[in-house]
């Protein structure tokens, strides 16, 4: 096996020390993170131990806010290297890493994705506004003037164009970064379309958030978990169901799924590239800047990471639905994270 690279200078020595005072180096990389990022950097892995003397990182899909909450408990090699996000690092996980130790991150806009909500095939695809998706999903809605726990129970109750079947949407859980954007681009937006509740925000600010930003948790929306691959098998065997996820997962299984427009935008490679699709986001990838020279092999996976081969238009994750960034930007981000500069989000 390939020995340790030996600490370039003090300060790492130090900071991997207190971390990881009398372990043995770890000789894999590892990864977590999003559950959206994880198909991506799962094939980064595969050609990354194809092309090189590395063994394959162990990539785990903890959700984006569990990715952070292990990628920010510290420095050594009790602790991930890298984490994906299916949205940017909060302040206060910003602050939760430098609380241990985690001083210098970079951080790596890998590209674009977009949240869909899907059926079968053999289910019913429609088109539907954020206001009424905010009225299918949402804990709390506007019914006559009034705030009130949402009574709807089928899509026809909220639009009579839509079907008329039960809703039953499976979803991510609240430690997802698709929840997160989810409820940003989705929830928040549809909810501030009715008059009381937009009332709200110059009354009662905390109320407003709540009532904006809470899912219905009466089993008609189902927190499915991290693997978005088993909403995507639930979705094959009930036509009736739907499921939110990122477009990458509809993009790799259209033979079974198809996707509902939102505000008369179908999810599709370039409405996201081009921004008509409403609902996409940015995708990060974050590296601890101490652990490289010490895990082998770092600096050689951030290069795969943003390689024109990898995340290139004509790159091998673009064939697995990530949306490419503009080269000139790929080049900036890819020349910051090369030279690890410390993220300045929150400086």
């Amino acid at each position: 096996m390939k020995k340790i690279v030996a600490i370039a200078t003090a300060t790492a020595a130090v900071a991997l020390a207190a971390g990881a005072a009398n372990a043995q180096s770890r000789e894999q990389i590892q990864i977590v993170g999003s559950s959206t990022v994880f198909p991506f950097t799962t094939a980064v892995s595969e050609q990354f131990a194809r092309t090189t003397e590395y063994p394959a990182p162990v990539v785990e899909s903890t959700g984006t806010g569990g990715g952070m909450r292990l990628f920010c408990g510290g420095i050594g090699e009790a602790h991930p290297d890298f984490t994906g996000a299916s949205r940017a690092m909060t302040e206060t996980e910003y602050n939760t890493c430098i609380e241990n130790g985690v001083d210098s991150i970079s951080e790596m806009l890998v590209g674009y994705d977009g949240i869909v909500m899907a059926v079968s095939q053999q289910g019913e695809a429609f088109d539907i506004s954020k206001e009424e998706l905010f009225q299918a999903l949402a804990k709390f809605v506007e019914v006559d003037g009034e705030i009130v726990e949402n009574p709807y129970t089928t899509w026809s109750e909220i639009n009579s164009d839509l079907p008329d079947t039960e809703i039953q949407v499976f979803g991510p859980p609240p430690t997802s970064g698709t929840r997160d954007a989810w409820v940003e681009l989705v929830m928040e937006e549809g909810c501030g379309s009715f008059d009381e509740i937009a009332a709200l925000e110059e009354t009662d600010e905390d109320r407003f958030d709540e009532v904006c930003q809470s899912m219905r948790e009466d089993g008609l929306f189902i927190e499915a978990g991290e693997n978005d691959n088993l909403i995507v098998q639930r979705l094959d065997s009930d036509p009736t169901a739907y499921g939110i996820f990122g477009f990458s997962f509809l993009d790799q299984n259209q033979d079974v799924l198809q996707g509902v427009s939102v505000n008369g935008v179908a999810p599709a490679f370039e409405a996201i590239a081009d921004e008509s699709y409403p609902v996409s986001r940015p995708l990060f990838f974050y590296a601890k800047n101490a652990h490289r020279g010490v895990i082998p092999g770092m600096e050689e996976f951030i290069a795969e990471y943003m390689s024109d081969r990898a995340s290139g238009p004509d790159g091998y994750l673009i064939d697995r639905g990530l949306i490419p960034l503009d080269p000139a930007l790929r080049d900036r981000v890819r020349t910051a994270v090369m030279n690890g500069q410390h993220m300045d989000r929150y400086q």
